[in-house]
């Protein structure tokens, strides 16, 4: 077998394999003798049948099938041989399938991109510190009293941050649309949760019915109402304000913290945002540090692979909506708009793999129980969670990774330089 590779556009490979025809002919050969012994054909005994008879009758099928599988045996052959990693199902054609001459095929491709890692000297990443004040810690505690509050009708007009309860129907030229309307909806004002105009027409209306004119945003994620002037009947049913919760016993409980009075839940509330803000810190710095590698280390990606992350990204954002591939048509969040987010997850996984190997980084059993022992002390009872994890593979595997990239992260730390960024607490919700 002869193997030629050469390069197409960018990623693209194009592998001719040439099989030579003694192959061919042994396949030929032993699939006729298997043949003989239990063909039937009139005029002739079983295992009988002279050899031209049988090829003259299945010749063109043994044919097929023989040219099918020296590709399907030689293609994997030829790619490890010659250490092709291919990142896409072969495009394959066959050049000549001449028995009286070699068998030669073509299959094109498309390979995954070399990558050798370069670590700057001259990008510096982000290493974030996040400062919480006396207001962050106001903000957490009243934010906790309105989400456990209570809403409470009121005879008034409706402002910002009140809850309505509506029922309404959007029709656009007279005619109605998909998702254009809902019973008892509830609609905190200022959530920005609707269509720029919508919630702003309920304000400063009382229980009522009435209409009210909105267009659809240029970026919507429905290709067919993007920048489409809606009108919606709207009947405002209740105004309603939150009545805030009160800090005491009862929602301590809902809170699940063993605590006493006002004084200890600010404490406790306080060692809670800067567990978070712990969080935040790596998350942010490691995000830059992905970040900065990317600028450094410039390749290609896989149109194919970043399609498949494309798609995957689709049917995500379609499940978060209740919707699948087959009841969504092409405009409803369409695949284009997920490309450039697409290219960048493909180009960062591809760069982590080659870091991995960079570093030689291997996850041990200990380093995976460790992890599980950490992750029980968030649990009642640890050793139940222990005994239950150890039978969820699919999420053994994700620790595997954490614990893996957190290897990562502590050689990357000592390869690349940094720089202090100091953010505000408050500054996270905008980020």
């Amino acid at each position: 077998m002869k193997v030629n590779i050469k390069k197409l556009k960018d990623l693209e490979r194009k592998i001719t394999v040439s099989i030579p025809t003694s192959e061919y002919n042994d396949k030929f050969s032993s699939k006729i003798k298997n043949i003989k012994t239990k063909a039937k054909i009139d005029g002739f005994r079983k295992g009988a049948v002279p050899k031209e008879v049988l090829e003259q009758r299945y010749g063109q099928s043994i044919h097929n099938e023989v040219i099918n599988e020296l590709i399907q045996e030689s293609y994997p052959k030829a790619i490890t041989d010659n250490k092709v990693r291919p990142a896409s199902s072969p495009q394959v054609s066959i050049d000549s399938e001449d028995p009286k001459k070699n068998i030669i095929y073509s299959a094109t491709v498309e390979v995954f991109p070399e990558i050798k890692p370069k670590f700057s000297r001259w990008n510096n990443y982000e290493q974030f510190a996040i400062e919480v004040d006396d207001s962050d810690i106001d903000n957490a505690i009243d934010d906790i009293k309105k989400r456990y509050g209570e809403w409470k009708d009121v005879e008034r007009k409706a402002k910002l941050d009140d809850q309505v309860i509506i029922d309404f129907l959007g029709k656009i030229n007279g005619e109605e649309f998909e998702g254009n309307s809902a019973k008892d909806f509830k609609l905190i004002l200022g959530s920005n949760s609707m269509i720029p105009g919508f919630e702003d027409g309920i304000v400063g209306k009382k229980p009522s019915k009435f209409s009210l004119e909105c267009t659809f945003p240029n970026d919507y994620f429905k290709n067919d109402l993007a920048g489409v002037k809606a009108e919606f009947e709207i009947d405002l049913k209740n105004v309603q304000e939150i009545t805030e919760a009160r800090i005491d016993e009862e929602l301590f409980k809902k809170l699940q913290m063993e605590i006493k009075d006002k004084s200890e839940f600010r404490s406790e509330i306080t060692e809670r945002m800067k567990n978070e803000v712990i969080t935040q810190e790596k998350e942010l710095s490691k995000e830059s540090m992905y970040e900065t590698l990317l600028k450094t280390n410039n390749f290609k990606t896989p149109n194919s692979t970043v399609k498949e992350q494309a798609d995957l990204m689709r049917k995500d954002a379609l499940m978060r909506i209740g919707h699948t591939e087959e009841n969504a048509g092409d405009d409803l969040f369409p695949i284009d708009t997920f490309m450039e987010k697409a290219e960048k997850r493909v180009r960062l996984d591809l760069l982590f793999a080659e870091l991995i190997n960079h570093f030689e980084i291997k996850v041990e059993k200990e380093q995976i129980d460790n992890f599980i022992d950490e992750e029980s002390k968030r649990y009642k009872d640890p050793e139940q969670y222990k005994q239950w994890i150890l039978g969820q593979q699919q999420q053994l595997e994700q620790f595997r990774m954490i614990v893996l990239e957190k290897q990562l992260v502590e050689k990357l730390e000592n390869v690349l330089k940094s720089k202090k960024k100091v953010i505000k607490f408050s500054e996270l919700a905008n980020r």
